[in-house]
């Protein structure tokens, strides 16, 4: 991959798990059909840009070896992701919670690898 691609999707993915974790401040606020709708739409946007820039990472990666850990991460990542959306659509608060703390542990190493 071309230097500048791989820097741009290390940048939008910088972003958007910066996004990700910032929406524990709405897991905070009163519930509220247009707080759920703002964190299902966040969601799915960030989560689609992230699916999509981590298999070009992936895919650039040297060695075997990296791809293996870059893949092992992303698997981890999307499985937590999609259990916080599915506890977005269920309108659970308490639920949403804990699947949003399990979410921002992965978010947190992915925030880790991507400082490198």
């Amino acid at each position: 991959m071309e230097g500048m691609d791989w820097k741009g999707c290390v940048c939008r993915m910088r972003s958007c798990v910066l996004d990700l974790l910032s929406m524990e401040e709405d897991l905070e606020e009163e519930e509220d059909e247009e707080t759920w709708e703002l964190m299902s739409t966040t969601l799915r946007l960030k989560s689609t840009f992230l699916f999509c820039d981590f298999n070009q990472v992936i895919s650039s990666a040297r060695d075997e070896r990296q791809k293996a850990l870059l893949t092992d991460l992303a698997n981890k990542l999307f499985y937590n992701l999609e259990q916080l959306d599915g506890a977005v659509k269920s309108r659970s608060m308490s639920v949403t919670q804990s699947r949003y703390t399990d979410a921002a542990l992965v978010l947190q190493e992915v925030a880790a690898v991507l400082a490198l």
